[in-house]
């Protein structure tokens, strides 16, 4: 699959909702964290997939502001995971030239869990290839109106006028500013929703379902998502006939 896919033709940036550990563990007769643990191998090839491929930003949604209603006992296994899946990864990293980042309301994790972010964001802060954008405590209603308070803030500061405010505006104010939209969405698990994910960012992103449980993610997985996305065409809000006629003037 890798062999065929238009190299010129890649997405910048590809988001992932990471769905199906539950579910890939009851299956095999355990508990909800032994799907976690298990879903460490499929991060691992997403992101050197990805890697391999010269993807500029890959964005995991790891945890969301909902996940945190979850049972207690999960959620602490959950925390301990981040922090030993961190501290064992940040140097695999640094070898494949790959800067971590996060977005979210990351104060709301553990103290540990933000101190070892700190340290393998600082670690990495000076690779130049991919961009691994790790969303802990994140959702898209939460990143929207964290941007309308930092905007309100600014109005009354006078930094900022209201009847300035324009997309590019709102784009400056959000936890992605300065990456690109995503313009490939991969759902594992076959659930057909967003998840209050990327709210604002996924306006034209082109979103791909599998049916495949994320710990059984691979790399297949990934070429196969990216080769269905090449074969959309991207018209944002244009007729076919206006996206052929700019391509045909690029081209020439």
């Amino acid at each position: 699959m890798k062999e065929i896919l238009d190299t010129t033709n890649l997405p910048k940036h590809i988001a992932v909702i990471m769905d199906g550990n539950g579910r890939w563990a009851k299956k095999k007769g355990a508990m909800r964290v032994f799907g976690h643990q298990n879903a460490i191998k499929a991060v691992r090839e997403a992101t050197e997939g990805c890697a391999e491929l010269g993807i500029k930003h890959l964005t995991l949604y790891a945890f969301s502001t909902e996940n945190w209603n979850r049972p207690k006992k999960e959620v602490n296994a959950l925390m301990q995971l981040l922090v030993g899946t961190i501290r064992k990864e940040t140097e695999t990293l640094n070898k494949n030239n790959i800067r971590l980042t996060t977005i979210g309301d990351t104060k709301q994790l553990p103290e540990v869990c933000q101190r070892e972010l700190a340290e393998a964001i600082e670690i990495t802060a000076k690779n130049t290839g991919m961009n691994l954008i790790l969303a802990l405590s994140y959702s898209g209603r939460w990143d929207i109106a964290n941007a309308t308070k930092l905007m309100a803030l600014d109005i009354e500061a006078g930094k900022l006028k209201s009847e300035n405010i324009d997309g590019q505006t709102i784009d400056r104010y959000l936890s992605t500013f300065g990456v690109p939209d995503p313009e490939l969405l991969i759902r594992t698990s076959g659930e057909f929703r967003i998840s209050n994910f990327y709210l604002w960012q996924l306006a034209y992103t082109e979103i791909y379902i599998t049916d495949t449980l994320w710990p059984d993610f691979r790399k297949e997985h990934l070429h196969k998502a990216i080769a269905d996305y090449q074969k959309r065409e991207r018209r944002f809000g244009k007729t076919s006939e206006q996206v052929s006629k700019k391509t045909e003037k690029v081209k020439k």
